[in-house]
């Protein structure tokens, strides 16, 4: 008569155990390159906050109320590193990058454009040149936004309110150069 106990491996079973150690093993690579994915463009956008970011020019301009204000602007990049960089991470996990092949150059780009706007217009005060880098920058946060879906949806999800965000950013920037 078969017993109804569910057969476990014998903790004594070498095999057994190199299957659990390489289960471990890949779950810490896992947790490494996520923290990695993520800390990389979040640390990106601090270092240039804390650099270029004081936007004194910004602070002195007569704003309407829906503008936001300077923190604001800084945490909403924050957020959009850290949601980008989870995106980015998943389409990795997938194989993204080596199997579409605009993944990986949009990623970049969309890192690079969202750097340089806060030295851009905060810093110089360049809002003319500000609002063509938005443009550019939404534009390519919606293709990543395209690339990332067909790759993995929940990626997709994770670049809407980045897309949001920059959307709104251009419509700030735009308001910008008639105050």
């Amino acid at each position: 008569m078969a017993s109804n106990t569910p057969k476990h491996p014998s903790t004594d079973d070498p095999t057994a155990k190199i299957r659990q150690e390489k289960k471990k093993g890949k779950a810490h690579s896992a947790l490494r390159s996520l923290a990695v994915a993520i800390m990389a463009p979040l640390s990106l956008t601090m270092v240039i906050i804390i650099l270029f970011g004081s936007g004194q020019k910004y602070r002195a301009l007569a704003k309407p109320c829906w503008v936001p204000q300077l923190w604001f602007i800084h945490l909403a990049a924050l957020g959009s590193s850290l949601f980008m960089g989870l995106s980015g991470w998943l389409v990795w996990v997938e194989g993204g990058f080596r199997v579409e092949s605009d993944a990986l150059p949009l990623y970049i780009a969309q890192i690079s454009l969202s750097v340089i706007w806060d030295p851009l217009v905060l810093r110089m005060g360049a809002v003319r040149t500000g609002l063509l880098f938005c443009f550019v920058h939404l534009g390519t946060v919606f293709m990543c936004y395209r690339s990332f879906r067909s790759i993995n949806p929940i990626a997709g999800d994770f670049v809407k309110p980045c897309l949001v965000w920059v959307a709104f950013l251009t419509i700030v920037n735009y308001k910008l150069i008639y105050l």
